[in-house]
């Protein structure tokens, strides 16, 4: 490169160098004076802050003072107030002591003025028992010698004189009792008797019991006829689970759309209506499906047994009864006396007994629950040793009845002397409810007895799970446990039953006797 062309480049380049360096001062100088603009806009901008800030708190001490001045003025004007009325307070409780002052003032006057007098009182009787005394002396004086005249005049002494005149009235007064008394025990009778009529024939009519016979079977509605071979099973393996479980008869006939449950025991029988009904609507009809369901309406009817209690002694006027009793009055819907069923009975019972204390004027409410409770050792006298009376009086002592119920209970069959008018009443109640035309029936007593026997003669037996008495009575059906009982074992006790019953019990015809062994082997698959 030449010399002059190299010059050319250098010169460029200074000249370049040179028109930076004035660019650079050039906008050094503008960027200082943007930043004092901005500098002193910023300070203008803080001082106006400021003076804002000072206005904003010159008015908020403003507002804090005229604040604080309202305070102080409803303080004081509050203070004031409640110093005024301290003030009257403190007037009248003032102008009342004064009264009150001045009253005892004035008692203390009259009490001053009583004592004088009661003094010169005390004087004066004082003075007057000394002329009494006196006076009485004088006369007993005179009582002597006048005495002794009448004796010389009558020839007899005074204590012969009373004798005589006491024999004399003892005579008149006598024959004036007797007849009297005759007189008033003729009309006592009379009125009795009257009364009697009334009050019974008032609390008769006074209830509207209807008369309850019980049966011994059940009818449970179908859908379908075709529901008949689902309830009996292949083979008749469902119908047999069933009464297996249940210890219900269950009869298949030709009745359309229907089929019969027969058993005496009422609890079982509606356990067993209620499961088959569930067994239908459920469609699910197996032996295992059965026996859970069975277990399921036996829970249930436990809890069904202790709201008809509680339902029961609401309507007889009585809730505040044990809940155990509560449970026990449910049960006794499903036991029966000639038919009769227990529960109403109770109920008419004490509607009766509570009628008949109110017109007597007694203790209705004494009478009432023991009318109700006086059958309450029926519902456990098939679990227990007893007769219902004992095991009614254990019961309600059990469960905090007091003495005068429970004495009019344990009397209404006559086993006890009454005490009380309750007692009495019970078991007139009870003559009368069983008493009344078409209440009892003899023959189903006797039959439902004799079923009760079968059952207990098998349970009797060492091993015997279950026994229930079916066909009406003619075929007694017994679930032994496998472990105890061997199929030869089976076999001797069906024998032996056979000769215990014929040999214990009259009955038309012939009984069939079934010994059931069934072995289970369950396992579970997880």
């Amino acid at each position: 490169m030449s010399p002059q062309v190299m010059n050319v480049v250098i010169g460029v380049l200074a000249l370049a160098f040179l028109l930076g360096l004035a660019m650079v001062w050039v906008l050094w100088r503008r960027s200082r004076s943007v930043a004092r603009s901005m500098l002193k806009k910023a300070e203008l901008e803080g001082q106006r802050t400021v003076a804002q800030a000072e206005i904003e708190a010159q008015r908020v001490e403003k507002d804090m003072v005229v604040q604080a001045r309202e305070r102080l003025l409803s303080a004081r004007t509050e203070f004031e107030r409640e110093t005024r009325d301290y003030r009257i307070e403190l007037d009248g409780l003032t102008r009342r002591l004064a009264e009150q002052e001045g009253l005892l003032l004035d008692r203390d006057a009259d009490l001053k003025v009583r004592q004088e007098n009661i003094q010169e009182l005390e004087k004066d009787i004082g003075e007057r028992k000394m002329h009494l005394a006196q006076a009485e002396s004088e006369l007993q004086a005179a009582v002597v010698i006048q005495k002794e005249k009448l004796e010389q005049i009558a020839g007899l002494t005074s204590d012969q004189a009373k004798a005589e005149l006491l024999r004399a009235l003892e005579n008149e007064v006598r024959m004036d009792a007797a007849g009297m008394a005759k007189r008033i025990e003729d009309e006592a009778t009379e009125k009795a008797k009257e009364k009697a009529r009334r009050i019974i024939s008032m609390a008769i009519q006074r209830i509207a019991a209807e008369h309850v016979v019980e049966s011994t079977v059940s009818v449970v509605d179908l859908p379908s006829d075709e529901m008949k071979g689902r309830i009996i099973g292949r083979e008749g393996r469902n119908i047999r689970a069933f009464e297996q479980v249940t210890g219900v008869d269950l009869i298949v006939d030709d009745t359309p759309e229907a089929v019969i449950l027969s058993c005496f025991e009422p609890v079982r029988r509606e356990i067993a209506r209620i499961a088959l009904i569930s067994l239908i609507q459920d469609g699910r009809i197996h032996p295992g499906r059965i026996e859970e369901l069975v277990a399921k309406v036996r829970v249930d009817m436990e809890e069904k047994l202790l709201s008809d209690g509680e339902a029961a002694a609401l309507e007889a006027g009585l809730p505040d009864l044990h809940p155990e009793l509560h449970k026990l009055l449910g049960r006794l819907q499903f036991r029966s006396s000639y038919g009769q069923n227990a529960l109403k009975h109770s109920l008419e019972v004490a509607w009766l007994s509570g009628h008949m204390a109110e017109e007597l004027g007694a203790d209705a409410q004494v009478a009432k629950r023991a009318g109700l409770l006086h059958d309450i050792g029926k519902a456990v006298d098939r679990e227990m040793d007893g007769t219902h009376l004992e095991l009614g009086r254990e019961l309600l002592r059990k469960h905090g009845e007091t003495d005068r119920v429970i004495h009019a209970m344990e009397c209404h069959h006559g086993d006890y002397d009454p005490q009380s008018v309750e007692a009495v009443l019970v078991t007139s109640a009870d003559a009368l409810s069983a008493a009344r035309p078409g209440a009892r029936r003899e023959i189903l007593e006797n039959y439902i007895k004799r079923l009760e026997k079968l059952e207990s003669m098998a349970a009797d037996f060492n091993g015997v799970s279950k026994a229930y008495a079916i066909q009406a009575g003619r075929e007694l059906r017994i679930v032994v446990e496998s472990q105890k009982i061997s199929d030869e074992d089976a076999g001797w006790m069906a024998r032996d039953l056979a000769k215990k019953v014929e040999a214990e019990l009259t009955y038309p015809g012939q009984i069939k006797i079934t010994v059931i062994r069934e072995t289970r082997s369950v396992e579970y698959a997880r």
